[in-house]
């Protein structure tokens, strides 16, 4: 036993002696902007030891021999960079390395030397930095790299790569609501956010300006509130910043079916310390329609500065102004009335590639919004955020869309689904949103269980004025005759006419609404492997009400308060690599008071509320070549306010109830691999099952149309040679998948499927270093697909386009 004792004795005296007699190595690896430099790799040119920074841009080399030794980093298309180092026995030599170049550089040498990983963290998801393993909420996230790789050229395409997200509708330029729409986890959203904060459009967005684009999933009402989101969560644009070196990249795309597209992104400091950079992005965009009518027409700039006052202050603002001119999408409006004759498109029998409108009715949606940001380091724990945006969005000129019409309602009905109504009005509509947040965000320690909290408030205004036309009925004419007369009548000229000749009362109002916010969020570490997180979040909406100054009248005046807690928990089985994760979320919205019936049979009306229920896994790879995330979540909306009837002293009524509900239930999958040199694959599925439990009996038991296909599945592959003399040139093939959709689901209607289909698309490119050469075919096989929401909207065809970027 003794002799045990003592050689257990001795092997801890040698290994002690060993560590004794070695040192260690580590730093932080930056930017020249101040960003991480995550993920280089780094050496000991004597020893040719290496190892890889992690996202934060920390590395260490444990157990050196003392000595003098050189750390080098070989990125392509620059210079080594070297730094000399000096080990001594027993202590660790602490080497901080700032590179010469941007992260936006360091992110393309990153795709030329085949790192094109998705960076997974973000600052916006938890109104905190924690990464991606320790945030027990679902998110997924589209890269600039990706967008460029596939020659992406608006919103909606890039929005492709997101699991579980579908377009239900193209943006329409209307007052209020004019952006695109898409489904999320069995409801609908439009891009709301720019930057954590409001950004709102009436049009389409520019992706000029975006370094990348967050899905955020699940009912977010405790850190985001109710206004802008919805229950199946929200879509946050990340804008481009500036760095600290001159740089910048020139663009241009071309493509069939007119696709006209120049960018430029310069970057440049302005003052010589480089406390003061500059970085404008700008964009022109023209494209024409596969159809025999319409364009879309836009201009785009962002500047963006940023003012490094000190150690402790600094400033950023970041202005987008967007002006846009377009014609309206065609998307036939089924009728919500009658029941429907034809149950498909192909049923339908129309010429999808006929517009059914004219290139000189147009709407303009110019759009401007501006985001100041004031950060200070109050202490060494403690960090205070102030931001503000102000959005100014209008809508200008003529929509007009096209609708089926009722049965019997004209002679020349078939039976079949086959004339359509036609109409238009002429809007002018502005909304200005203000909103103020001030955030408090801290890391420090009670005892061994470390804080990281946010503490804030939020202030958010919307005022929307109005001044239209009356909505007007232009013709009625044959969806199926594509040598109906009337079909060429429909231009500015002849709706000016009969706007002019109507009767019916122009919208002219006014309506203002504030949401005043606080909300709190504890991250708390347990234990190493072990994380909670505890929000809640305190919202009291009050809106003014619409103003109508034809009728000389004020309604919908309201106000409602709502509480909406939050919490999850990460479980970590292996440490930095493998989360479990559970969390409960909670959504709501606001809703008016009910209409006013009997005295008996008044109610008042609550805010509708969204509880989620979510478990699964989240694994990140140690050399960070592959990245999961897969979940089953559960939502249950309840307080939905439905209608009911009853009869009162021989008198009948329709009343409303607030006993409604709808569950949202199902799966998705997010992966992104690099699991050999040049190989890069993304992949993404989402299974949801939406169903109205206590609703109308008109839509009970069904499911509701904003949740778009059950199945939806996108994926992309590609290949980039690594070295050689082809080092750069690479290729990729990749697309979406989606079940049939069924966007009319009513008792009184039926059902109007669209069917499924599966789209690919292929690209191939050149990478160098002063430029960047690539080709895309989209819609590969050239396949018709449709989508819709309670209308149908024949999507793009084939189309080729071309790309060239230069770099300096």
């Amino acid at each position: 036993m003794m002799q045990l004792v003592t050689l257990l004795m001795l092997l801890v005296t040698t290994a002690t002696a060993q560590q004794a007699a070695t040192g260690a190595i580590k730093g932080t690896i930056t930017t020249s902007d101040g960003e991480p430099g995550a993920f280089v790799s780094i050496q000991i040119k004597e020893t040719n030891r290496g190892t890889v920074a992690n996202e934060k841009g920390e590395y260490v080399f444990r157990k050196v021999a003392p000595g003098s030794y050189t750390l080098q980093m070989s990125l392509m298309g620059h210079e080594a960079v070297e730094q000399q180092v000096t080990v001594t026995a027993g202590s660790t030599a602490v080497v901080n390395i700032r590179l010469q170049l941007s992260n936006t550089q360091l992110s393309e040498v990153k795709v030329q030397g085949v790192q094109n990983r998705m960076k997974k963290e973000s600052d916006y998801v938890a109104r905190l930095p924690i990464k991606n393993l320790e945030n027990p909420q679902v998110y997924n996230v589209v890269s600039k790299e990706l967008m460029k790789e596939q020659v992406i050229t608006t919103v909606d395409d890039a929005l492709k790569n997101a699991p579980g997200v579908n377009r239900l509708w193209s943006s329409t330029g209307r007052p209020g609501d004019g952006a695109g729409y898409f489904s999320m986890r069995g409801f609908s959203i439009q891009p709301s956010m720019v930057n954590g904060i409001a950004g709102i459009s009436n049009g389409n967005m520019d992706p000029a300006n975006i370094e990348r684009i967050e899905t955020i999933k699940g009912p977010s009402g405790t850190l985001f509130g109710s206004s802008l989101i919805s229950f199946g969560g929200l879509i946050n644009i990340v804008t481009k910043r500036p760095y600290d070196v001159f740089g910048g990249e020139l663009s241009y795309t071309g493509g069939t079916f007119g696709l006209n597209r120049l960018t430029a992104d310069i970057n440049t400091p302005l003052t010589k310390d480089k406390s003061v950079l500059l970085r404008t992005n700008a964009a022109y965009h023209y494209e024409g329609s596969f159809q025999d009518a319409g364009f879309r027409r836009s201009f785009f700039v962002a500047p963006s500065l940023s003012y490094k006052v000190n150690d402790r202050l600094s400033f950023l603002v970041n202005t987008e102004i967007y002006n846009g001119e377009s014609t309206n999408t065609l998307m036939v409006f089924l009728n919500r009335a009658r029941p429907l004759i034809a149950k498909t498109p192909a049923e339908l029998g129309i010429d999808f590639n006929r517009s059914f409108t004219s290139n000189d009715l147009t709407y303009k949606t110019p759009t401007v919004n501006v985001m100041g940001q004031a950060n200070y380091k109050l202490s060494d724990k403690w960090t205070s955020q102030t931001t503000v945006s102000r959005s100014n969005r209008s809508s200008r000129g003529y929509y007009s869309y096209v609708m089926f019409l009722d049965a019997g309602s004209t002679p020349y009905l078939a039976p079949n689904d086959s004339i359509l109504s036609r109409f238009a009005y002429h809007q002018q509509s502005t909304s200005i949103t203000t909103d103020v947040q001030q955030n408090f965000t801290g890391d420090f320690k009670i005892g061994s269980l470390r804080n990281r909290v946010v503490a804030g408030i939020d202030f958010l205004s919307i005022k929307t004025d109005n001044n239209n036309s009356p909505y007007l009925l232009f013709d009625s004419l044959s969806a199926v005759n594509t040598r109906d007369p009337r079909y060429i009548q429909l231009n500015r000229q002849s709706v000016d006419a009969k706007l002019a000749a109507s009767k019916g009362a122009p919208i002219w109002n006014t309506n203002t609404s504030y949401t005043y916010s606080a909300y709190v969020s504890d991250v708390l570490n347990v234990t190493d492997w072990l994380i909670a997180m505890a929000s809640i979040r305190v919202d009291h909406f009050d809106t003014k009400g619409t103003q109508d100054f034809v009728k000389g009248t004020t309604t919908g005046t309201y106000s409602q308060t709502s509480v909406s807690p939050k919490f999850g928990l990460i479980f970590q089985p292996l440490k930095d690599r493998l989360s479990l994760f559970a969390n409960y979320m909670n959504g709501f919205r606001n809703l008016p008071p009910a209409a006013p019936t009997a005295p008996e049979l008044t109610i008042t009306i609550k805010p509708q509320q969204a509880n989620q229920i979510e478990g699964g896994v989240k694994y990140e790879s140690a050399n960070r070549k592959l990245n999961l995330t897969a979940s089953y979540y559960n939502i249950l909306v309840t307080n939905m306010v439905r209608t009911a009837s009853a009869t009162i002293n021989g008198t009948p009524y329709n009343y409303s109830i607030q006993d409604g509900s709808q569950r949202s239930k199902g799966v998705e999958v997010d992966l992104s691999a690099n699991p050999l040199p040049g190989l890069n694959i993304i992949a993404g599925y989402g299974y949801n099952d939406s169903k109205m439990e206590q609703s109308d009996k008109f839509v009970l038991g069904r499911r509701p149309t904003t949740a778009g296909p059950a199945h939806l599945a996108n994926a992309w592959i590609s290949y980039t040679i690594p070295s050689g003399p082809a080092n750069g040139l690479g290729a990729g093939l990749g697309g979406n998948y989606a079940s049939e959709n069924i966007i009319t689901n009513d008792l009184r209607t039926g059902q109007f499927i669209l069917p499924a289909y599966t789209i690919l698309n292929a690209s191939i490119f050149y990478n160098a270093k002063a430029y960047r050469l690539a080709l895309k075919l989209d819609n590969l096989t050239n396949k018709e697909y449709f989508g819709g929401w309670t209308t149908v909207e024949k999507q793009m065809p084939r189309r080729l386009s071309a790309n060239v970027s230069f770099r300096f």
